[in-house]
């Protein structure tokens, strides 16, 4: 071996080992000594190419509403009254839409009245630096027999505003000796149960590509009851459980289970009682799901899979290669997605079964899709990243 060779050898291992030691702590992962990257199964990647498509792109006939006005709108509700939408924005607040004139009021906020690192932005923007302080709120969703809102909030857990709204009080955080690094998502019982969903219990929001990387199964599926006060672990080991919501006869719960690329039903009624099972399985990574008012499921899938992710989460070896790189997160999303931006809402029957999906395969209209809202005909369209809502009419 000549001179420069031995030279390249020398300078490739040199540098290799400089990215493994990480001095400056410029990787995805500084600050997680214990990191590891455990096998994820996959199903072979044609069976996600196989899916049907919507190649009418009918999601391009969307219209986007409040442009600006708000960001990362990623859950949507209505109250008893009709007003609405309820949604959780980036920076924190709760907001509701008041008609025309009055616009987007504040209903409720996370952190307290007067927090100088949360003041507002105009127009809204995510405020990073100081989300564990301020909060985001993911799910929201109204008891009907009280008219409070229900919150599930990635770093503050599981709390409740009342129905004037103001600053919401926190009634869950941690379970079994565990604390919540990422809650997720809630579906309410008509008997008044919370269901919720914790994506991980290692990594937080701000690093929710790690839970993927990582193959974290510290996701679970658990319950609160707002009378006892009693939290329960209902499933454990999930790989970043995401939204969640219950079946139109409360006999069984569906919820996404995202690093999975699936939605799983949880019994909670019949011989089946306490048990799970696959509902479906899914081209891409599934975010919120919410029945209709037919019983239907629509699940929001942020982005498909691609060949890129597909071979992340099938070599362990190469996602540990790559979070020891001096990535950003940005650039580390970009990589894993593999492929740009675009919209996919898929429709379900009680079983599972594909009813219809719609599609924007070029992001034209709408893309990054966290939630679908069936209103009146209309498909109200969250987004955990994009500064507007979108409406998509059925009729």
């Amino acid at each position: 071996m000549g001179l420069w060779w031995r030279l390249a050898v020398v300078a490739v291992a040199a540098v290799g080992s400089f990215i493994a030691v990480d001095p400056w702590e410029r990787s995805p992962i500084a600050g997680y000594p214990n990191f590891t990257a455990a096998p994820v199964p996959v199903r072979p990647f044609h069976l996600s190419r196989n899916f049907p498509r919507d190649h009418l792109n009918k999601l391009q006939d969307s219209q986007i509403l409040f442009y600006n006005q708000l960001h990362g709108p990623e859950s949507l509700t209505f109250d008893a009254l009709g007003r609405g939408p309820y949604t959780g924005i980036s920076d924190g607040r709760i907001l509701r839409w008041d008609g025309p004139e009055l616009g987007w009021i504040q209903f409720a906020t996370i952190y307290s009245n007067g927090s100088e690192n949360c003041k507002p932005q105009t127009p809204p923007a995510p405020n990073i630096a100081y989300e564990h302080e301020c909060g985001r709120p993911l799910g929201i969703q109204f008891m009907k027999s009280t008219g409070e809102l229900y919150i599930a909030d990635s770093y503050f857990g599981l709390l409740v505003v009342g129905p004037d709204g103001g600053q919401a009080k926190q009634l869950v955080k941690e379970a079994e000796g565990s604390t919540f690094a990422f809650t997720n998502d809630l579906v309410i019982s008509p008997e008044g149960l919370i269901y919720f969903t914790v994506s991980s219990d290692l990594y937080p929001r701000s690093r929710f590509l790690l839970t993927a990387f990582a193959g974290d199964r510290s996701g679970r599926l658990l319950s609160y009851d707002p009378r006892t006060r009693e939290v329960k672990v209902l499933y454990r080991g999930l790989l970043t459980p995401n939204g969640i919501t219950m079946s139109k006869d409360g006999s069984f719960l569906v919820f996404a289970e995202t690093g999975q690329c699936r939605l799983n039903r949880f019994w909670l009624k019949g011989a089946e009682a306490g048990s799970m099972e696959t509902f479906a399985e899914l081209p891409g990574f599934p975010d919120n799901v919410r029945v209709n008012s037919k019983g239907q499921f629509w699940v929001a899938i942020y982005c498909r899979q691609s060949r890129t992710a597909w071979l992340l989460l099938r070599f362990p070896w190469l996602r540990r290669a790559l979070v020891q790189l001096p990535l950003t997160f940005k650039q580390l999303n970009t990589i894993f997605l593999g492929s740009h931006p675009h919209a996919l809402a898929i429709r379900l029957d009680q079983d599972g079964k594909i009813l219809e999906v719609l599609e924007d395969q070029t992001g034209k209209t709408v893309k990054f899709i966290s939630e679908i809202e069936e209103r009146d005909g209309q498909l109200w369209m969250g987004s955990v990243l994009m500064p507007h809502i979108a409406v998509y009419s059925l009729l």
